[in-house]
């Protein structure tokens, strides 16, 4: 495990979040099970109608949380096994989910409001000035909060240490989360029976 932490000007900015951390180590190999269905929630969920307004309040208001965009394109997309489990995840609570490889990220892991200097290898260099953004010491780990993740630290078939990110606001209420969180770290079993894990939440 490593240092995760939200900003008290996050936190002070966004009564109620919390962020959901589910650890995993022992991922190695393909997995032992196939991934079920899933079923989308709608996208009239009052989750994602508060990340809207989320967006909104930092100046991204053109685009959507990761749960929303991924239910907005009617299927999911395959990626890797890892991946494709934390979005199917995703689509059914209408929260959003993320995860990072726990090799390649570079402790303490930060929720704040980026001074636009913050380095980035995704899509553009650096995060606009005012922008809630996941950072490591090394730059930031995603965009736009849970918009767009970086190529650093991403999930991949080599993967075998990770934690999953679950982006809570106020009105996703603690069962959910529990819930949700309990469905991924199902999930996980039985793809990686001997993968051991764990969980908590920030607030």
């Amino acid at each position: 495990m490593i240092s995760l932490a939200i900003s008290p000007e996050v936190a002070a900015a966004f009564p109620g979040y919390r962020a959901g951390v589910v650890w995993a180590d022992g991922l190695a190999g393909p997995p032992a099970s196939a991934l079920p269905d899933v079923s989308p929630a709608p996208l009239d969920h009052p989750h994602l109608a508060a990340w809207r307004d989320a967006f909104r309040s930092f100046g991204a208001k053109r685009h959507r949380c990761s749960a929303e965009a991924l239910i907005a394109r009617g299927e999911l997309p395959g990626i890797n096994p890892l991946v494709d489990r934390y979005n199917a995840v995703s689509v059914c609570w209408a929260v959003p989910v993320g995860g990072e490889d726990l090799d390649h990220v570079v402790p303490p892991v930060r929720l704040i409001f980026a001074t636009g200097d913050e380095p980035f290898d995704g899509d553009s260099e650096h995060p606009r000035a005012g922008e809630v953004v996941w950072a490591d010491a090394v730059g930031v780990t995603c965009r736009r909060w849970n918009w767009r993740q970086g190529v650093r630290t991403r999930l991949s078939d080599e993967t075998t240490r990770a934690y999953f990110l679950f982006d809570a606001l106020a009105v996703f209420s603690d069962a959910d989360l529990a819930a949700a969180m309990d469905d991924l770290e199902a999930l996980l079993r039985a793809g990686w029976p001997r993968a051991e894990l764990s969980s908590t939440v920030l607030a």
